[in-house]
């Protein structure tokens, strides 16, 4: 990304031939990211897997993955390229993934985030997330706690 310009983003929805850069997206953003596979089995073999992209144009920026199951949507990644944070991309990317699912008939979303990530807590309550829980010691790589969230949708959101 070139400049102090914000980039105009676009979405649309995650195909077998996009696992590759948002693996790339995945392997920047974390620490201990998914493997390529693990992309694949979602697309392929996954029929609750809900995957929204965030492009810059034709580049792949972010992208959140979800399971939609019956009126519930569990959030299991949400990630953005170092070089795009900072520009509501995030937020663009989670507002969206929102409204759609919630048109999809889910009713409630759920999702699991590390109790030391302040960016990311700071934008699932601002976004109307509540607290729900700790899963302790939940991430494998450094044995951190998780805290659950949930927030309910609206379809007219």
């Amino acid at each position: 990304m070139s400049g102090s310009t914000s980039p105009v983003i676009g979405f649309r929805q995650m195909q077998i031939m996009d696992v590759t850069a948002v693996y790339r997206v995945e392997t920047d953003a974390f620490s201990s990211p998914w493997t390529m596979e693990a992309f694949e089995q979602e697309m392929l073999q996954n029929e609750y897997a809900y995957y929204l992209l965030a492009l810059d144009g034709e580049e792949i920026v972010g992208y959140c993955g979800a399971w939609l199951i019956l009126d519930e949507c569990h959030i299991t990644n949400v990630a953005v390229l170092t070089a795009y944070r900072g520009h509501g991309i995030g937020e663009a990317l989670m507002r969206e993934v929102m409204r759609r699912t919630a048109g999809k008939g889910a009713r409630v979303m759920t999702l699991e985030v590390r109790v030391s990530n302040d960016p990311a807590l700071g934008l699932y309550r601002k976004l109307g997330f509540k607290e729900g829980g700790i899963r302790r010691r939940y991430y494998t790589d450094n044995g951190e706690d998780a805290l659950v969230m949930w927030t309910e949708l609206n379809e007219d959101e």
